[in-house]
């Protein structure tokens, strides 16, 4: 590996359109999370796999392998984050990391589903796919960020709602994430159903009391704030937690406390939120790959990540990230007085993209038992999703 790490033999973020082209396909706008991902390659149209080789190698010595990106916040061009442990990859084995963005979760299942022997996938997927098709992957191993395992999903509301807990939400809108996104619809709904109310058949169908809005995390923490009809918000923590002040995490939930990656920086954005319930420490997402697949690259790759260092999962530096989403790096070295709305909120964005996890675990479907246990409890047929 050369000094300067793997940054010397650089990739192209997007191989054939440039990353401002493809920001708005990278996350799942305004109940887009519908959309059943056909718009992207299955894989299946180049090579029947015979010789070892998957789908677009086309004769290429260096093998390639697809990587489904799972959308969660709809201002993230996940291909810019993901850049550098497509990179690190790429430095280590003789490997063609070919991104494919999907619009939903249910997109990113889809293409999994697709996946036939010979194709060669991995992807990054919410907790719930492995309750869902647990016979059609296999878990790579579990994202962690900074050493927690565990992340929390939230119900927030507005500072000056005439909320004041989970059961005041009988005849309210409420906003939440994919309908079938852990952190950001499921639990929440557990919450809610746990706190009285009736839920009816949501996701699938619609809650008995009250009126249910299915977005994108972004999309739900928006909705709150903008939107006077939005009571209340079920998102992951990471999309709402730091506009809640540190001490109503104190005191709710001292696992959150103990555990969220999310803690650190609670409280420190604006608007600020009121929290109205904190979920039990829920599994973090995996990685993982289509478990047709059985060449010993799949193993390398496996290996790899669960061995590579913090740095592998890091950008070189805040301006590569600006320079990828056609922002001016200029503004990272300008004093905060100094910067005009506009810019502060191209900072925020850079700053947003760095990968969200730090590591990669090694973890199995059992570990995914509680997410199965929870579509249980709120009576789900995770096939039919």
């Amino acid at each position: 590996m050369s000094d300067n790490r793997w940054s010397a033999d650089r990739r192209t973020f997007v191989k054939t359109a440039g990353a401002a082209g493809v920001v708005g396909l990278a996350g799942c706008s305004g109940g887009g999370d519908g959309s059943d991902g056909s718009d992207g390659s299955d894989g299946s149209d180049g090579s029947d796999g015979s010789d070892g080789a998957t789908a677009g190698d086309s004769g290429n010595s260096v093998p390639e392998v697809t990587w489904v990106l799972n959308p969660a916040e709809e201002e993230i061009d996940i291909q810019v984050q993901y850049q550098p442990l497509f990179e690190y990859l790429e430095s280590e084995v003789e490997v063609d990391i070919v991104e494919q963005p999907t619009a939903s979760y249910s997109g990113t299942a889809q293409e999994l589903r697709r996946a036939a022997e010979g194709d060669r996938l991995f992807a990054d997927v919410s907790p719930g796919a492995v309750a869902q098709i647990p016979s059609e992957l296999d878990v790579t191993g579990m994202r962690v960020a900074y050493g927690a395992e565990q992340y929390f999903s939230l119900i927030t509301t507005t500072t000056d709602s005439d909320i004041e807990s989970l059961s005041d939400l009988e005849g309210e809108v409420f906003a939440s994430a994919a309908p079938t996104s852990v952190s950001g619809t499921l639990f929440p709904l557990y919450m809610l159903s746990n706190a009285g109310l009736d839920i009816g058949s949501a996701p699938s169908g619609s809650p008995e009391d009250f009126d249910l809005r299915t977005s994108d995390h972004t999309t739900a923490r928006e909705q709150l704030i903008q939107d006077d009809r939005i009571a209340a918000a079920g998102t992951g923590a990471f999309s709402t937690a730091a506009h809640v002040p540190q001490e109503q995490f104190d005191e709710m939930s001292q696992d959150f406390v103990d555990i969220s990656a999310e803690y650190e920086g609670a409280g420190e954005s604006d608007p600020e939120l009121q929290l109205l319930a904190v979920s039990d420490p829920i599994p973090r997402a995996p990685v993982v790959s289509n478990a047709a697949w059985e060449e010993s690259l799949k193993d390398d790759l496996r290996q790899l990540m669960i061995d590579a260092p913090q740095e592998a999962f890091e950008h070189d530096s805040q301006a590569d990230i600006a320079e990828a989403l056609n922002i001016d790096p200029a503004i990272l070295d300008m004093d905060e007085s100094e910067l005009s709305e506009d810019q502060q909120d191209d900072l925020d964005l850079v700053e947003a993209h760095s990968l969200w996890f730090s590591g990669v675990v090694e973890a199995s479907v059992e570990d995914y038992d509680p997410v199965a246990e929870l579509g249980r409890e709120l009576g789900l047929e995770w096939s039919q999703l």
